[in-house]
């Protein structure tokens, strides 16, 4: 079946998200809440697709599901109450943990049963888990702003069904067992690029719509656990599980290194490289500039899908270089631009909005850091609109009518 959204070449992430939020408006596709901008669309049709989930055999066999909070997944937390299994939702934000499990009172009536599948069930019925439960997750259910027949998915931006089933990874609660379902409206499945996705994006293995079960048949390795280099002093404070998780893999032996750190010994890396380089001579240089340049290669290897710091590291180069954004969309919001500086790698020290104005400037830590950004952006287009990107000039008199300074939020 033909995709009701066409994708032209080069779009992005965020690009894929507004077709489908605006397609399902502008066609009334979903229920409340509206408008489905920024939301994992409650798509009309919700509860006749979560329920073709009593069909899958790893559903039948199962005994403990995890099903994200999401208002259109309302019926799969339904029907596994109603086949008596253990029901697990995330916690809120993951800022006490990681799971919560739905406990209906004893003797509990339909109508309860029922109001525990809801948003205000998960508060009112919830309890949470410790990392140390003895928790198996046979099967995890996952909301999707789109997702590919292949089993390519994309959420709302957050990150946050990637990152807990890294989580659970790492907790022993998923394995290669694990299977992964999304629910989505016939709409939302797109022919999404591959090349959009990343190791740590989660990939799904059935997709149940209003009319049709599809078995993917994804080859591609589900995250393997959380990747460290990819998370910041920021997100270990905002989710404090983290720092558990973190102690436990150090003391295994793992490499836990922050994206901070990852960022200041590729410096540093770099500049015991360059000074073995000048202190050659002769075909000694050239030797040592290749086995330089080996060293380089490996380490890079070595760093799986690098991005650039949020804070600025000691002893590294500290002369603050900004970035200047042009031709923004109208409509974009602060959101979705820092959003879309994550997918690309660029997320800066500061970010300084002007909407009005269809610009913004984005600050970065170093000449380096910021010419590393200038060439991810480039060719970047949001919302049909090609950006301008561009090193801003060192003195800009409007700067000081800067509408509002955010630190870009890294989770």
């Amino acid at each position: 079946m033909e995709p009701a959204i066409k994708l032209k070449p080069g779009v992005s992430k965020w690009d894929i998200r507004q077709k489908v939020w605006d397609y399902m408006e502008e066609n009334n596709l979903a229920n409340f809440p509206r408008p489905v901008h920024h939301r994992i669309p409650n798509f009309k049709g919700a509860y006749d697709a979560c329920n073709r989930i009593k069909t899958l055999d790893s559903f039948m066999k199962t005994r403990e599901v995890k099903v994200d909070p999401d208002k259109p997944l309302e019926g799969v937390r339904l029907a596994t109450l109603q086949a008596r299994k253990t029901l697990l939702v995330p916690t809120p934000r993951l800022r006490t943990g990681l799971f919560n499990k739905i406990i209906p009172p004893p003797g509990a009536s339909k109508e309860i049963v029922r109001v525990c599948s809801t948003a205000q069930g998960v508060k009112d019925f919830s309890v949470p888990i410790g990392l140390d439960a003895n928790i198996h997750v046979d099967l995890v259910v996952v909301g999707s702003v789109a997702v590919s027949e292949k089993g390519w998915r994309i959420g709302k931006g957050e990150g946050f069904a990637d990152l807990e089933y890294a989580m659970m990874v790492s907790m022993g609660a998923v394995d290669e067992n694990t299977v992964v379902v999304t629910t989505v409206h016939d709409c939302q499945l797109l022919d999404i690029p591959e090349e959009l996705m990343d190791s740590h994006d989660l990939t799904v293995d059935y997709i149940l719509t209003p009319s049709q079960v599809i078995k993917t048949n994804c080859s591609c390795s589900k995250p393997q656990g959380i990747i460290w280099s990819k998370v910041d002093s920021n997100m270990m404070e905002k989710i404090p599980i983290l720092k558990s998780l973190q102690f436990r893999e150090r003391k295994a032996g793992k490499d836990v290194a922050l994206k901070e750190e990852r960022h200041a010994e590729k410096k540093e890396l770099q500049r015991l490289l360059e000074k073995r380089i000048s202190s050659g001579k002769g075909g000694g240089a050239t030797k040592v500039k290749t086995n330089a340049m080996e060293m380089a290669r490996n380490t890079e290897a070595s760093e799986e899908h690098k991005e650039p710091s949020c804070k600025n590291q000691p002893n590294a180069p500290t002369r603050v270089t900004s970035i200047y954004m042009g031709n923004l969309p109208h409509s974009l919001r602060v959101s979705e631009l820092k959003n879309t500086l994550r997918e690309h790698n660029a997320v800066p020290l500061r970010l300084s909005w002007q909407g009005a104005q269809h610009r913004a400037f984005l600050d970065y830590k170093d000449e380096v850091t910021a010419e590393e950004a200038v060439t991810s952006l480039t060719g970047l287009s949001i919302s049909g609109s090609v950006i301008r990107v561009e090193l801003a000039k060192s003195q800009r008199g409007n700067r000081s009518k800067i509408q509002t300074t955010e630190k870009p939020s890294s989770q």
